[in-house]
């Protein structure tokens, strides 16, 4: 018996493999298990290859597992192209189409199993990957009825011939697993209250509208435009509006000027759009204007790697733009953290009127996860207007101790002020006088340390004192959790600092950790170790520091998160 499994299914575009891991996801959900289903999919518009793992667990999980339990293979083409990334376990069972044998050198056990005549005689010829759900509910106990439930939700619209075609090929899969069942490690829990199933994307969205915002522009970019695709359904329906433009420039420039007008907004894009949005980011800046800017990180640079992670586009965030532009960087770390990091992104930028970027990675935002749906509350914040006091005289722009000055929205009587991208006085007049620009930059500056002091944001895992630290970011600090949790087990004493506030850098909480560790090892998913980069700009760290940094692509394993670990503390 076993507590945990990992299952992946590896087809061809129309194979089904992404909606089977989607219907397994919400049927274990349903169960109150715990799941973190992961996708990947070839660079292809049609067509091409495309996988599906579902990691299940009665105990919390925070990453996708190093080696798969189970593998069904419906084209073993295909599954060449997600060999260096799905990696079958030395007991693994693997399930595949009989007209297709398997290439020698995989270590593991195989049944041949006719699924695509199987799936036609059963009255559902495009039901393939139905029948292997089947079979793998079977032959490792997966809850069957749960399943059925998710099957009807699933293709709930369409006919009842087609529902019932499904339904039988499941239950055809399931008389074929139980072929297998003695030989296969069952998988053995407890039922308990459902969970909700989102993706990263989904829970951006989800968040932008409980935080507010009623205006998203933007332009469709893998791996992204689930945010898009949402909100133009749901804003509608709350008095919203959601426009399509026609590049990412004009997506920020939209955001802007609906802002401006006193309405929250957002846009969301991946590493190239952000390029285009450089321009628009110095005006939000410079005019003090919110914006929100969710930015889905891919494999770089250019078009790169557009569906697989990478954590390439952080210097990007930081830095781009022209001129001395503060802004704020947040990072989310999985599918709940995406959910309060949008949140708070609104927060930031309605309280302190300036362009907020979170972070977010192709592993985050599509992967879809369990959460609680009661962890899904936070607090939200709205812009601070002029008084009538304060409008008698108005200074748009008036200098104060936290750089933040109260605004006015277009109609608001004495509320008028000049506004553009040129550098400007108190009341908005453009002004390019050295000392009028030094004032402003250091107004608009002060934002960050007001910031600073409210939102310290990371994560810590591990004992208060360790014999190595890791610090990481982003998606890196799912693995890495798992990874310090297992070294904590034995002799070694780990822990971990992730940062979620990026800019501002929670600089005396991470010297604090370094300060109660040994040893120090940064991780990341960036070839060119731009995170490491980053903090060297912001705290002294330690001589002996020592980076584990590579290209993204694939995923970080808890293995592997381990071996380094090791080998720090041997070196």
């Amino acid at each position: 018996m076993t507590q945990e499994l990992t299952l992946s299914i590896v087809g061809s575009g129309g194979d089904g493999a992404v909606a089977a891991g989607d219907i397994l996801s919400m049927a274990c959900a349903r169960e109150g298990l715990n799941v973190i289903k992961t996708e990947a999919y070839g660079p292809q518009i049609r067509g091409g290859e495309s996988s599906a793992t579902v990691r299940i667990s009665t105990a919390p999980i925070y990453s996708q597992a190093d080696a798969l339990d189970a593998l069904v293979v419906f084209n073993w083409a295909d599954y060449a192209r997600f060999r260096n990334e799905l990696t079958p376990a030395p007991d693994a069972v693997v399930f595949y189409e009989e007209k297709d044998p398997p290439p020698a050198g995989l270590n593991a056990r195989f049944f041949p199993i006719a699924f695509a005549n199987a799936a036609r005689d059963a009255g559902a010829p495009n039901g393939k990957n139905v029948l292997a759900l089947g079979v793998l509910s079977a032959a490792f106990g997966l809850p069957q009825d749960a399943l059925r439930a998710a099957l009807r939700a699933r293709f709930g619209k369409k006919t009842a011939a087609v529902v019932e075609g499904n339904i039988k090929a499941f239950d055809r899969g399931i008389e074929i697993g139980n072929e297998v069942a003695g030989s296969v490690k069952k998988f053995a829990y407890e039922k308990k209250a459902p969970k909700l199933v989102m993706s990263g994307n989904e829970a951006s969205a989800v968040a932008a509208i409980d935080a507010g915002c009623r205006f998203f522009a933007g332009y469709p970019i893998t791996p992204s435009s689930e945010i898009l695709h949402f909100l133009s359904e749901w804003l509608p329906k709350i008095g919203g509006t959601c426009l399509q433009t026609e590049d990412e420039l004009a997506a920020l420039g939209a955001v802007v000027g609906a802002s401006f007008s006193g309405v929250k907004s957002m846009t969301a894009t991946s590493g190239p759009g952000l390029s285009l949005m450089a321009e628009m980011l110095g005006l939000s800046s410079m005019a003090e204007v919110p914006s929100v800017i969710v930015n889905v990180q891919r494999g770089g640079p250019s078009t790169g790697i557009p569906t697989k992670s990478e954590q390439s586009d952080l210097m990007h965030a930081l830095f781009a733009s022209h001129g001395d532009t503060p802004r704020a960087v947040i990072a989310c770390s999985d599918v709940e953290d995406t959910y309060h990091a949008t949140v708070d992104a609104f927060n930031i930028a309605e309280e302190f009127q300036m362009p907020v970027i979170v972070l977010s990675e192709q592993s985050i935002a599509q992967r879809r996860e369990t959460i609680s749906g009661d962890n899904l509350v936070h607090d939200v914040i709205d812009r601070q207007l002029a008084n009538p006091e304060e409008l008698k005289e108005f200074r748009r722009y008036r200098v104060t101790e936290n750089g933040v000055s109260p605004m006015s929205v277009p109609g608001m009587a004495g509320g008028e002020y000049q506004t553009n991208g040129l550098e400007h006085d108190e009341q908005g007049r453009p002004n390019s006088m050295f000392v009028t620009h030094e004032t402003m930059n250091a107004k608009r500056y002060r934002k960050l340390d007001a910031l600073a002091s409210k939102y310290r944001l990371f994560h810590r895992f591990g004992p208060e004192t360790a014999d190595l630290g890791i610090i990481c970011w982003g998606s890196t600090a799912g693995v890495v959790r798992e990874a310090v949790e297992r070294l904590n087990q034995g002799d070694l004493r780990v822990a971990a600092f992730a940062p979620r506030m990026i800019m501002p850098l929670p600089v005396a909480d991470l010297e604090k950790f370094i300060a109660s560790c040994g040893e120090l090892l940064v991780i990341e998913l960036s070839y060119s170790k731009q995170f490491y980069q980053y903090l060297r700009t912001q705290v002294d760290l330690p001589k002996k520091t020592r980076v584990y940094a590579r290209s993204g692509g694939k995923a970080l394993g808890v293995s592997e998160i381990i071996e380094q670990c090791v080998a720090e503390v041997l070196a």
